[in-house]
């Protein structure tokens, strides 16, 4: 899960969330209707906590984890985060009809607070994807790194920067330090971009004389303005994972239109649609 691909109407639905839950421990009618005995809360009535209260706050929950998810998950056809939507409205129409519905006794705080809370959760859960400032990441994105030729050693000590390959050890085979994109290059230089290229009594053929680089690329930071499904190398169209925004992530090579980029748990694979994207 990630939590970057949070939303600020996400964080709405988190507040309301909260107040929802917290005016189920207050009192749902007037006390005076009472007398001298102590007014009821939500959690004294198995109908109201149920369609209301939790109702609301499970809705929130299946939005939120929808969202951090990296992969769509589905409850009886529906999309988690659609389900979550419709509780929502559920528990907000429940809420309205328990408020108008009382005959000769005051509403409480808790019945009127939970009304609110409910509205307002529904309100964001449908708003959300419509509403650009509630589509905007609820956490910023992290400043990137200063980019490390790629295959190089991270600078920190554990070698376990994001988007750096293989933990300790340099991308490429061990004790090699071999950098993305090393084709061409002066013969017999290892370890520096363009380098290890065979020369030419190692080989049998001759070595291109100066020869460049195969390709003008150089790895960057990137991040997507909205989830992205990530594809397989192999062309399959079967997303590998999902690139969410707020997040950094390292495009390694140029392939057609499309990049090549790699994840924070080190796998790699095409984004096909890099409209948008933002440099790091």
């Amino acid at each position: 899960m990630n939590i970057r691909s949070l939303t600020r109407g996400d964080g709405v639905v988190i507040g309301a969330a909260v107040l929802l839950f917290i005016a189920s421990f207050l009192n749902l009618y007037e006390s005076s209707a009472f007398g001298s005995a102590n007014a009821p809360n939500a959690w004294d009535s198995l109908g109201t906590v149920m369609s209301i209260h939790l109702a609301g706050v499970i809705a929130a929950a299946l939005i939120v984890t929808a969202r951090a998810l990296p992969q769509p998950r589905r409850i009886v056809g529906l999309d988690l985060g659609q389900f979550g939507v419709a509780l929502a409205v559920f528990a907000a129409w429940t809420a309205l009809w328990s408020l108008i519905g009382l005959d000769g006794i005051d509403a409480g705080s808790g019945l009127i607070l939970g009304f609110i809370a409910a509205l307002i959760l529904a309100a964001a859960a449908i708003a959300t994807p419509l509403v650009p400032p509630l589509k905007a990441p609820l956490l910023g994105a992290p400043r990137p790194r200063t980019p490390q030729p790629y295959g190089g050693q991270p600078g920190n000590a554990a070698g376990q920067g994001y988007g750096y390959p293989g933990g300790q050890q340099p991308y490429g085979t061990q004790g090699q330090s071999q950098p993305y994109g090393a084709q061409g290059g002066q013969p017999g230089q290892s370890g520096a971009f363009g380098g290890g290229q065979p020369q030419s009594g190692q080989t049998g053929q001759p070595a291109p004389g100066g020869a460049a680089p195969a390709g003008d690329f150089a790895p960057f930071w990137f991040a997507v303005p909205v989830a992205r499904p990530l594809f397989g190398e192999d062309g399959s169209q079967s997303p590998i994972a999902e690139l969410a925004p707020g997040t950094w992530y390292l495009a390694v090579e140029q392939r057609g239109s499309g990049l090549v980029a790699q994840t924070q748990d080190g796998r790699r694979g095409v984004l096909q649609d890099t409209s948008g994207i933002q440099r790091g």
